[in-house]
């Protein structure tokens, strides 16, 4: 018999979603990764499809991480491979196999119907990254239209909606950042939404990109930022939020680490894009323990994949770890839902439509369970 603190498995894989934090790379399937590898000759240490089971990035420096408020694990986890490739080194392998505009198409639409067929997405945000040199001939513009195609299909064929988030990399230089922002406004498309800064946080603190962030924000473009993941401070969410402009924040669960920042942040309704899954598997106790603390604490909360076809997971099985092993109650559950509507890059008109058909499809699927509704 199911309680008020928990929800059905099949009820919690229909509930509709948004999906605010997933990065294309990170979607490609294993099957599309060694089609286009073996297409492509890509010499690999090992089968591409070996290579996707065995992604495990190691963490960084240990000492960064000995005295934080929620443990960080220092050992092995039981399942890591034997041989270990890290995610960033698999992403660059699968970025060298993309040739030409379809295989961007391709990967979009791919991403799209797998959110939609194991997750019930509604709505999809998608970071992408500055074309690689031998794409280089496409362009910005060729590649943002390559990988809006892919959107026109899926929304075609999946009754979908869904945007591009311009990735920052932020091991690079500010000036680097600036220049690419710079490019997405002069060169301005429907489905490109807004800015991500992504990449180990430890590699390029986020002040140094303050710049190009005033200048999306000038711009009327989104902004968001992965912040206290990797870094054990609140500080650089609240520089994120201060003086990038932020509206949303990836991650973030370092906040935990400040307690007058946590009450700031759940006054203020911040949402936080979190992954409980992650591809250091050693740290991924660690990831749930800080999303329940999060969640107690009050914040804002929203369930995302992150990189779903290399960890692998989905958005449901993102859902289902916080029923089923974080705690979240049903409520909360609902809430979390129609939080990434919220939360969204979506118009308000469009937000507000989606918001209604989320509270639609809960309330059929409250029916069809037997459930109460809220």
């Amino acid at each position: 018999m199911n309680t008020p603190h928990s929800l059905p498995a099949d009820y919690v894989a229909r509930m509709p979603k948004a999906e605010l934090h997933c990065h294309l790379i990170g979607t490609v399937r294993a099957s599309t990764f060694a089609e286009l590898a073996r297409r492509e000759g890509l010499d690999l240490p090992a089968e591409p499809e070996r290579v996707y089971a065995d992604i495990n990035s190691l963490p960084p420096d240990p000492d960064l991480y000995r005295n934080t408020r929620i443990p960080v694990p220092q050992d092995r986890s039981p399942d890591e491979p034997e041989v270990s490739y890290s995610l960033f080194q698999v992403s660059r392998w699968v970025t060298e196999v993309l040739r030409d505009a379809d295989d961007l198409t391709r990967i979009v639409y791919e991403a799209f119907e797998d959110a939609h067929r194991t997750s019930s997405t509604r709505h999809l945000e998608l970071f992408f990254d500055a074309p690689p040199a031998h794409l280089a001939g496409l362009g910005y513009s060729g590649c943002v239209e390559a990988y809006a195609e892919g959107i026109r299909m899926a929304e075609r064929d999946f009754g979908m909606s869904g945007f591009l988030i311009q990735g920052i990399d932020r091991s690079r230089s500010g000036e680097d950042a600036l220049a690419l922002v710079r490019q997405v406004v002069d060169h301005p498309h429907e489905y490109v939404a807004g800015i991500g800064l992504d990449n180990l946080e430890t590699a390029g603190p986020p002040e140094r990109f303050a710049e190009a962030y005033a200048l999306a924000g000038r711009a009327g473009l989104g902004r968001t930022a992965h912040s206290s993941e990797h870094v054990p401070t609140a500080v650089n969410t609240i520089t994120c939020l201060d003086l990038l402009g932020c509206d949303r924040i990836d991650h973030g669960y370092y906040v935990l680490e400040d307690d007058a920042v946590v009450e700031r942040l759940r006054e203020q309704g911040v949402a936080f894009t979190v992954a409980s899954t992650t591809s250091r598997r050693s740290w991924r106790p660690w990831r749930r323990a800080s999303i329940r603390a999060m969640l107690d604490a009050g914040l804002n909360v929203v369930p995302c994949s992150d990189d779903p076809g290399m960890f692998p997971t989905s958005l449901a099985a993102e859902y289902r770890i916080m029923s089923e092993d974080i705690g979240a109650t049903a409520d909360r559950l609902r809430a979390m839902t129609l939080a990434g509507v919220e939360a969204s890059w979506l118009p308000a008109d469009r937000k507000a439509a989606l918001r209604s058909r989320f509270e639609e499809e809960l309330a059929a699927l409250d029916d069809e369970f037997g459930l109460p509704r809220v």
